[in-house]
C-alpha cells in the first residue's frame, strides 16, 4: 500500500496537503476521494479531542481491492495553511471539487472511474459533487436529506433526550437559548463570531443552515450507496429512505443496527458521552467491508455498463 504525498491548489492558492495511497500493481486504477466530517480535520479525520481514525483503515481496505484514494488536511490543519475557522461550508465543498479534479487528472488514476466517499459533513459534499461533477459512484456515511437548520435542531433534540435528568428539566429554556443563538448567527456577516463567549464559524454556520441537500440528491445520477447508523444521535437514520426515495439512480441503503455516528457499533446505550469509549476501537469492521465490496462493483465496471442491482435496507 504506497502512500506517496499529493498537494492540491485550491483557487486561492491555498496548498491542501493530502496522501494518495496507490493499490500494488501498475495503473491506472480506479479511485475515490475521502471527504470527513466537520471542524478542524486532517487527513485521517482527526481533530485533537476527537479521533475518527478513518482515512487510513478505509485507503488499506480500498488499496487491497485495487482502489486508490485521496485524503487531505483542511485548510488551517496538519500540513494544510489557513485558518480553519474562516473556511465556509461552501469553501470545503469548493477546496473538495478542485481535489477531485485532481485526482481524476492523476497519471495513476483512471479518469473514467472515480468516486467519493462522504462522512457527516463529507457525505453533504459528497453529494453536491455526485450532481455537479462526472462522478461514477457516492458513498454517503451518516448523510442527511433536509435543510441544514432542519437537521442541526433535530441533532439538538436527539442529544438532549439522553442528557441527565437536571439538564432535562432544562430543556424549554435551553431550547430558547439556542433559538437566539441561532437567530445571532444568522445576523451575523464576520467569518468569525463569538456567541456565549465562544468563538464559532458563524460563515460555515450561516452556509450549512440554508443548504437543502434534497436539491443535490434530486440530481445525481451515479449510483449511490447510503449507510447511518441506527444509533446515530447526530443524524437522522430515517433520512436513509429520504434519499432512496429522492436519487433518480441507483441507491442502496444501510441503516446499520447499533452503528453509530463516529461509525463504531454500541449495542450499550448510546449518548454522545459514549464516544470517547468507542473511538478507542478500530472503525467498524463491517462496514469497511459494506464500503469497499460496494465501490469494487461500481468502479470496476466498463464505462457505461453499470450493473443494475435492486435497492435494499439489510446489512
Amino acid at each position: 500500500m504506497p502512500d506517496t504525498d499529493m498537494t492540491v491548489t485550491v483557487d486561492d492558492g491555498t496548498p491542501l496537503a493530502g496522501t494518495l495511497t496507490l493499490p500494488a500493481g501498475s495503473g491506472p486504477h480506479p479511485a475515490v476521494l475521502l471527504l470527513h466530517g466537520s471542524g478542524p480535520l486532517d487527513r485521517e479525520g482527526n481533530a485533537r479531542k476527537i479521533r475518527m481514525n478513518l482515512g487510513r483503515p478505509l485507503a488499506a481496505a480500498l488499496a487491497a481491492e485495487g482502489i486508490a484514494t485521496l485524503r487531505y488536511d483542511r485548510r488551517g490543519v496538519g500540513a494544510t495553511p489557513g485558518t480553519w475557522r474562516a473556511a465556509s461550508f461552501t469553501d470545503n465543498y469548493k477546496d473538495a471539487a478542485v481535489a477531485l479534479r485532481a485526482l481524476a487528472a492523476h497519471p495513476a488514476v483512471r479518469s473514467d472511474a472515480v468516486g467519493v466517499v462522504g462522512h457527516s459533513e463529507g457525505a453533504l459534499h459528497a453529494m453536491t459533487l455526485a450532481a455537479r461533477h462526472e462522478v461514477r459512484a457516492a458513498v454517503l456515511l451518516a448523510g442527511y436529506a433536509r435543510l441544514g437548520e432542519d437537521a442541526l435542531r433535530w441533532q439538538a433534540r436527539s442529544i438532549a433526550q439522553d442528557m441527565p435528568a437536571p439538564v432535562r428539566l432544562l430543556r424549554r429554556p435551553l431550547g430558547a437559548l439556542g433559538n437566539r443563538a441561532l437567530a445571532r448567527i444568522k445576523k451575523t456577516r464576520t467569518d468569525v463570531a463569538r456567541i456565549a463567549g465562544i468563538p464559532l464559524n458563524a460563515r460555515w454556520m450561516r452556509e450549512n443552515l440554508v443548504h437543502d441537500t434534497r436539491d443535490d440528491l434530486v440530481a445525481i445520477h451515479a449510483p449511490v450507496l447510503a449507510v447511518t447508523g441506527d444509533k446515530d444521535v447526530q443524524v437522522d437514520p430515517a433520512d436513509l429512505a429520504e434519499i432512496d426515495r429522492l436519487v433518480p439512480g441507483k441507491t442502496e441503503i444501510h441503516r446499520v443496527p447499533d452503528l453509530t455516528h463516529v461509525l463504531r457499533r454500541d449495542p450499550a446505550h448510546h449518548t454522545l458521552r459514549s464516544y470517547r469509549r468507542l473511538l478507542r476501537d478500530p472503525v467498524d469492521p463491517d462496514l469497511l467491508t459494506l464500503v469497499t465490496s460496494w465501490l469494487v462493483r461500481q468502479l470496476d465496471a466498463a464505462p457505461g455498463q453499470m450493473r443494475t442491482e435492486g435497492r435494499t435496507t439489510s446489512f
